[in-house]
């Protein structure tokens, strides 16, 4: 997989994360409105090695992030990010997630990246299942994967801890034969 991977909807283009994105990383990470159901906000220094993290070229085979910067057409401004995080051995699965500026949520953003995304997960990669792990309580983010065709499959108690308070973690899958495209 290269850099060139551009993923197009009506209104959305997603490509890789590159070192120019950092202001957009940077916001994301720091708007509490924004991690209130992922994590506690974090120093700049961790959130620049989760950066640098992501940047690396990207393989369905490897272990790391691809990570697509999500751009609205009509403004050509950054709005969020998505990706996965293959587990192709042993079973081809993949962990997808996304994060919306708070301007871009709730206009329908989030799922026609999140069904581009599983379009190319499923045809491209030939991923047999994606997962998505959702705190509990973030019934909008619950709602857009049952939209898509995730089903819940579990129930985490107390499995991750967010401003000091034990969160459960609801985990969802799709697989590639339930996906309708």
């Amino acid at each position: 997989m290269t850099n060139q991977l551009i993923i197009e909807t009506p209104r959305l283009l997603m490509r890789p994360m590159v070192t120019a994105d950092w202001s957009l990383f940077h916001r994301l990470e720091t708007d509490s409105s924004v991690q209130k159901y992922v994590s506690d906000l974090k120093d700049n220094s961790s959130i620049k090695q989760r950066f640098e993290s992501r940047l690396p070229l990207w393989s369905k085979t490897g272990s790391q992030w691809l990570c697509l910067i999500i751009t609205e057409k009509s403004s050509s401004k950054p709005i969020g990010i998505t990706g996965f995080y293959p587990e192709w051995e042993p079973c081809r699965q993949a962990e997808v997630g996304f994060m919306l500026l708070p301007d871009y949520q709730n206009k329908g953003f989030g799922k026609e990246s999140l069904l581009a995304l599983a379009r190319y997960a499923f045809e491209e990669c030939r991923f047999h299942k994606l997962k998505a792990t959702v705190t509990e309580g973030n019934d909008a983010c619950c709602q857009l994967l049952k939209n898509i065709g995730f089903q819940q499959e579990a129930r985490l108690r107390d499995n991750y801890r967010i401003a000091g308070q034990w969160q459960n973690d609801l985990v969802f899958g799709l697989l590639h034969h339930e996906f309708d495209r």
